[in-house]
């Protein structure tokens, strides 16, 4: 089976501002504001480093003053060249190019760099507070508390600060919640062999039961009640397994076209395939799984609202949280040997859909390659700049429990442990796969990341 990887998780969107600057919106959300000429200063310093035959085209430079036409040339040139780049796996991934973005997010928002308290809530509503540094980037935070986390709707990501990105949003919906980051149940033993590790697994799992995530029967959840009373965590996790729906994302009720348009849906991500609960207008309740194996590819659409009373048909800029974009998430899927069929979403999570399968595909190719996911994170994790010498690191207390003096023998947890704020909705019944046989045939993967307006 032929892999063809791409990011899906970013949506550059440029527009023009003031004096001649763009707004870089990333997932839908602002990032950084910059000028041409410090692209330019960047494509140039990449050109240096990787060579002119990997870097993208770059817009050149005009010599007379741009019309207007010119201008928004130049926007979705720098667009695609945004684009390109961080769908490139070395330049994307290179130090160069993610702390030019986190420089230029610290300076847009204009935080300066200092000791602050960052909150970070665990999946039953507990919160912790980690003292960082506002300069601090997503890798520097995991290394002081071992973790590795997603905020509302999105996964942090290595070009951004968690704290200049909540606090930009200035919005109290959104919070720094933490979960798992694999979707491979064979990889919680890693986990459960860390104190820290084992009680922030536990905390997941208790609550994923109680707000109905995973299905629990009345025998089950007496076994699971004795468990618990015992202070049992292991053997509570393992009972857990064996549930339907243990470690799968429940996103809030959306809209499919799928079977027929304008369906509400809950959508469920796990176990390498998207559950679909859907509610027919005849108020019939279907459900039906798609399995990642089969989407020939994906990829995520936005839009942004026209300005009221305005005759141009050029979308409204987001300058916000608050703007409201819509996202859409459209995988094609192989329904049956000879028949494929895009399936849609709208859904303001459409995004952290999208990660989700990505994230599906790569413990895939990661087994299907024979490699193992832990020497992955391990390298990734590795191969990653910290904080420098000059700043001082900020202690924190510890999440959950004490030290443990074995965790330096495992993989970090920061390879293992994720988060992102969703709200629970009601459990489900059952699932079937929609699709029947698995099929095997040369099919790429693809996640596809731009923004298609």
């Amino acid at each position: 089976m032929h892999y063809s990887m791409h990011s899906p998780s970013q949506i550059y969107r440029f527009t023009t501002g003031c004096l001649s600057a763009y707004n870089i919106h990333v997932n839908g959300v602002l990032h950084c504001r910059v000028r041409y000429s410090q692209l330019l200063g960047l494509h140039e310093q990449i050109k240096k480093e990787y060579g002119n035959n990997l870097v993208p085209a770059f817009p050149p430079k005009k010599i007379f003053t741009l019309t207007p036409t010119d201008v928004e040339q130049r926007r979705e040139q720098l667009e695609k060249y945004m684009q390109a780049v961080r769908q490139d796996p070395m330049l994307g991934a290179s130090e160069m190019f993610n702390s030019f973005l986190r420089k230029a997010q610290q300076e847009t928002q204009q935080i300066p760099t200092e000791e602050v308290p960052l909150e970070i809530y665990l999946s039953n509503g507990q919160k912790v507070e980690v003292n960082i540094l506002t300069s601090d980037q997503t890798e520097d935070v995991l290394e002081v508390n071992r973790l590795h986390w997603v905020s509302k709707h999105t996964k942090l990501q290595e070009f951004e600060l968690p704290y200049v990105s909540v606090t930009s949003l200035r919005s109290s919906e959104f919070h720094i919640i933490l979960r798992k980051s694999y979707w491979d149940t064979a990889y919680d033993s890693d986990v459960m062999d860390n104190r820290v590790g084992l009680n922030l697994l536990y905390t997941q799992t208790v609550s994923d039961i109680d707000r109905g995530w995973i299905l629990v029967n009345k025998d089950q959840h007496r076994q699971l009640k004795s468990l618990q009373e015992k202070g049992s965590k292991k053997e509570f996790i393992r009972l857990g397994q064996t549930l339907k729906y243990f470690g799968y994302i429940k996103f809030d009720p959306c809209v499919t076209d799928f079977p027929e348009k304008g369906c509400h849906v809950i959508v469920s991500a796990g176990n390498n395939e998207l559950n679909f609960q859907v509610k027919l207008p005849n108020e019939q309740m279907k459900e039906g799984s798609f399995k990642v194996t089969r989407m020939r590819c994906w990829r995520v659409t936005s839009s942004v609202p026209v300005v009221k009373g305005s005759s141009s048909p050029t979308p409204a800029p987001c300058s916000s949280a608050q703007c409201e974009v819509k996202l859409e998430l459209a995988f094609e899927y192989l329904m049956s040997k000879d028949r494929l069929q895009w399936v849609t979403i709208t859904s303001p999570q459409a995004i952290m859909m999208s990660i989700c399968l990505q994230s599906m595909v790569d413990e895939l190719m990661v087994k299907k390659s024979g490699g193992s996911i832990k020497k992955m994170l391990r390298k990734r994790h590795n191969g990653s700049l910290h904080r420098s010498e000059s700043q001082q690191a900020v202690k924190s207390p510890p999440l959950l429990d004490s030290p443990d003096p074995n965790r330096d023998q495992i993989v970090k947890l920061s390879t293992k442990l994720s988060s992102v704020s969703l709200r629970g909705i009601s459990a489900s019944n059952s699932a079937n796969d929609i699709s029947g046989n698995d099929f095997h045939g040369n099919y790429a993967f693809e996640g596809i990341g731009d923004d298609d307006l």
